[in-house]
């Protein structure tokens, strides 16, 4: 066939079935599993320090319960779920013709997957308000999905790690929410600049430009992405002048003031939980004001609260948040529960998982799982060795019996995969007598102890 390749059908079989997975989902091998629960571990703990409690909610969620809760941005990144069997039927061809994609979603689509943890949390403080004692501090660490374009730092399934108050409108529920994200990046090893702003200050700007918050806080909020031309050119189309657009920059880049009462209502909040973090607190991660901060999920009605790597303290190239969240006064109020008011954070796990392998924060010890392995010579030696074993476990120390009496080199590479630290080799001549041979596998060094000595020389 002159130098042409031409596959036999087992070829194009394979070819076709080759596995994968969505754009944006990752696997996570065990090693990465073990760095990512050390994360999730820290900042479980410090929830509980802080007195909050855990719930789960279902990873779906009815359609309107999650529609019109995030602005039209983020309603655009909802996952939707086809109804189950013919989701099409009901539906006339010339209605599907006639319908816009969005009219049409609302005939086959019943359910979504959840975009954030905070909506699925209002709804269940509403469905739940009778055995709930207020203010009720709750923790949830599970994935979210979101129909986003992936890059780096930014994908369509992910974890998120909330904390929120809900039921109290102090503003120490923000100073607590702002320690706890200071401990957390303090016991990762990570340096975080936490950046302030409050929703009242984008609605005093709202008003002197006379258009609605939600637009103004959409635009503002994309200018890390798209710089000062692009917000330029979208609020063009919403009819700001030049010189409005200047003055606006003003406003939020060089703290030019507002002669407006919501707008100095809210400067005074956010100096006031600066003041008390800065002050009376010993927070150690750099505390900021932003007023460009919008974050533009349209149920922040206070405190907008986001937090980025220190690159000043650190060599990392990470630009996007690793934290964020804010204040809601009446997102319970969609769902029946007015006038209770929440504050919360989420902590982006997979974000994290990102800056710490780039900072190399990871400790030694996380990478591994077990620490000891016995080599497997046979029959008698299993029994032997079994109740050692056993014993180790008891312990809380991490043992594997190599299940087959494998080749000696393939049980050592198995070890040396894993980065196991200690080995032990127990022949017929160490039964006789009463011994273990325990070798060290990072110095090399062996010895024979008898399994009473065993535990010390490992812990």
């Amino acid at each position: 066939m002159n130098g042409i390749f031409v596959p036999d059908n087992k070829t194009v079989i394979s070819y076709i079935l080759k596995p994968s997975i969505p754009k944006g989902t990752r696997d996570f091998s065990p090693q990465e599993m073990v760095k990512r629960n050390y994360i999730f571990d820290t900042i479980r703990q410090v929830f509980r320090n802080y007195g909050y409690l855990p719930i789960e909610t279902p990873s779906m969620e009815n359609l309107d319960t999650l529609m019109g809760k995030y602005g039209e941005e983020g309603d655009k990144l909802i996952f939707k779920i086809l109804n189950s069997g013919d989701f099409l039927d009901g539906v006339k061809d010339k209605d599907i013709k006639a319908m816009s994609s969005k009219e049409l979603t609302k005939h086959i689509s019943e359910k979504a997957l959840r975009y954030d943890l905070t909506v699925p949390f209002a709804r269940y403080v509403v469905q739940h308000q009778n055995d709930i004692t207020f203010p009720f501090k709750r923790y949830q660490i599970q994935p979210v999905w979101r129909a986003d374009r992936p890059q780096k730092g930014r994908y369509r399934e992910f974890y998120q790690c909330d904390a929120d108050v809900i039921g109290s409108d102090s503003l120490l529920n923000e100073v607590e929410l702002i320690q706890i994200i200071d401990e957390v990046f303090n016991k990762l090893g990570v340096p975080v600049i936490i950046k302030l702003n409050n929703r009242k200050v984008l609605q005093g700007i709202a008003n002197v430009f006379d258009v609605p918050v939600a637009e103004i806080a959409t635009v503002i909020d994309k200018y890390e992405k798209i710089g000062g031309e692009g917000v330029a050119k979208e609020l063009k189309e919403y009819d700001f002048s030049d010189a409005e657009i200047n003055q606006l920059f003003r406003v939020l880049f060089e703290g030019e003031a507002i002669s407006q009462a919501v707008f100095e209502e809210g400067n005074n909040e956010v100096n006031k939980i600066m003041t008390t973090c800065q002050k009376q607190l010993k927070i150690t991660s750099k505390i900021e004001p932003d007023l460009s901060l919008a974050r533009g999920l349209n149920y922040y009605t206070g405190s907008i609260i986001e937090v980025k790597v220190d690159r000043n303290k650190c060599k990392s190239e990470f630009t996007s948040s690793i934290c964020g969240g804010g204040r809601y006064d009446d997102l319970t109020g969609i769902f029946g529960l007015p006038n209770i008011s929440g504050v919360g954070i989420s902590f982006g796990a997979d974000r994290i998982y990102d800056v710490m392998e780039e900072l190399n924060k990871f400790p030694e010890g996380v990478t591994g799982t077990t620490k000891v392995m016995f080599v497997n010579f046979g029959e008698k030696e299993a029994q032997y060795c079994l109740p050692i074993v056993a014993d180790l476990r008891k312990e809380n120390i991490s043992t594997e019996f190599y299940p087959d009496a494998a080749k000696f080199k393939k049980q050592m590479s198995y070890a040396n995969d894993k980065k196991i630290a200690y080995v032990v080799f127990v022949g017929a001549d160490e039964m006789q007598k009463g011994v273990l041979k325990l070798k060290n596998m990072a110095s090399g060094e062996e010895r024979e102890i008898s399994s009473g000595e065993l535990i010390k020389h490992i812990v």
